[in-house]
């Protein structure tokens, strides 16, 4: 498995970061071409390859126009052409979803099956419909990136210890040499991405040569559950990653305040313009609303962020050598009732920076994950199966008398989830409320349960660690 790595420059000169704006100016207008000629249902009509489409600009002389070296505007179109592939695909997802919702018959789904994934799906008014629906034309909106090749680039460290990165510019066997703020030196393809004066460097590495692979995972099988205020909570009662929801409300309410005031000064500077004074709307703008500050605050605090929940994820895999979650890539139902404070917090949280923590260190510490559907894992009890209400971080069960921790109930029931034969992880959620009533419902009138979780609830019903009181 492949982890990207950010390395970054120290100091680097304004006059070296203007040549290696202009290329990246450049090279944005590669992948304009290549979106504008090829990101639609005509350029994937024409098959062509990104070593086809180098090969006829080669040909026809479109690169001339590029104005960069030859290496530097290939992998331009390689990435552009990989962008578009990668679009097409994530359309294909909701369409193969729509040709389920559309026929039973197992032939036909067969038929459009194969005609999307070969691309001829234009010819079919069925499909053809469905993909202009999901696939919006792409537009290119970077003009901040350039890819080196392994080949073309140097590694240098000085006399005093500082590693120096020589990448090509404008001109060809002139380099360009950007000071790094690391001693390891960067390996593979690079990808620069410039920003507000400074330089990152993203190259990947081989996740087997990190110190995390090295650490043994545990023997247990722990169920957690995402939160706000902590990043999990495992199915023992542990929370982990206890100032993630500290972090981000901090961060909400901040940027709240900011951008009320800098909406101020935006009126402010509009309202000069439109009066003449333009001298006083440059001066607010150049001074009071700049970019480059709010840039690196908001890198800090996204690095936060994942220092948090990866910590959170190895505290888990510690004690565990399966780890039941949800799938944390699945879109969720908006939050229309929780108020514009509550809201703003909650969009700020990202479930995918911790669907990629449980990926990446249970692949690397070689622990097993294991997803389920959680539909309702909140909301009933993991004892007795019932519904019950859920009051902030409490959940009272109203047939047990109990009130638990809400998410450790939750934890404890996607634990249990990991072995229910009725629910699979694409059971609709309406299908699972049905499933928990008529089971609840056989248990009142004292029939026999006919699922294999009858005996984990039993097992958990006395967990030391979710009652919060009775």
């Amino acid at each position: 498995m492949k982890v990207s790595r950010i390395a970054r420059s120290a100091r680097l000169n304004p006059g070296k970061y203007d040549v290696l704006a202009e290329q990246a100016r450049r090279l944005g207008r590669v992948r304009s071409e290549v979106w504008q000629r090829y990101g639609s249902a005509a350029g994937v009509g024409s098959g062509l390859t990104d070593r086809q489409l180098r090969d006829r600009w080669l040909a026809d002389g479109t690169h001339i126009q590029f104005g960069v070296l030859a290496n530097a505007w290939k992998e331009t179109v390689r990435d552009a052409m990989g962008d578009i592939a990668a679009n097409l695909a994530s359309a294909k997802v909701e369409v193969r979803r729509a040709i389920v919702r559309r026929t039973d018959d197992l032939a036909e789904r067969k038929r459009m099956f194969t005609a999307l994934k070969a691309d001829d799906w234009a010819d079919d008014p069925f499909l053809a419909r469905q993909m202009r629906k999901h696939w919006n034309r792409g537009r290119n909106r970077t003009h901040n990136q350039i890819l080196v090749r392994a080949d073309k680039y140097n590694t240098i460290v000085d006399g005093r210890g500082r590693l120096w990165l020589a990448v090509p510019g404008l001109e060809p066997r002139k380099m360009v040499k950007i000071p790094l703020s690391t001693t390891i030196a960067p390996t593979g393809t690079l990808r620069l991405i410039l920003r507000s004066g400074r330089v990152e460097v993203h190259y990947q590495i081989d996740a087997a040569t990190m110190r995390s692979s090295q650490r043994p995972c545990g023997d247990a099988t722990v169920g957690v559950d995402k939160g706000y205020t902590e990043a999990l909570t495992d199915s023992e009662g542990q929370h982990h990653g206890v100032q993630l929801g500290v972090l981000l409300s901090s961060e909400s309410d901040r940027l709240k305040e900011r951008n009320r005031r800098r909406a101020i000064l935006r009126s402010i500077a509009n309202t000069a313009a439109a009066r003449g004074d333009h001298a006083k709307a440059h001066r607010i703008k150049v001074n009071n609303l700049g970019t480059v500050k709010r840039d690196r605050q908001t890198a800090r605090h996204r690095a936060r962020v994942r220092t948090e929940i990866f910590t959170a994820v190895h505290r888990v895999v510690d004690e565990a050598a399966t780890v039941v979650a949800e799938d944390l890539t699945k879109r969720f139902a908006g939050r229309k009732t929780l108020g514009k404070n509550l809201n703003r917090r909650l969009a700020g949280w990202t479930k995918g920076v911790t669907a990629e923590a449980l990926k990446s260190v249970s692949e690397r510490r070689g622990s097993a994950l294991v997803h389920v559907n959680a539909a309702y894992t909140s909301q009933a009890c993991h004892r007795c199966g019932r519904f019950g209400r859920r009051s902030g971080d409490r959940f009272h069960c109203t047939s047990c008398g109990v009130v638990w921790q809400a998410d450790v109930n939750a934890a404890i029931n996607i634990l249990q989830r990991a072995g229910d034969p009725d629910i699979a992880l694409h059971t609709p959620h309406h299908k699972v409320k049905q499933i928990l009533q008529d089971r609840t419902d056989r248990h009142r009138t004292r029939l026999p349960v006919q699922d294999s979780s009858s005996a984990t609830a039993e097992r958990r019903a006395n967990h030391p660690r979710s009652a919060m009181s009775t």
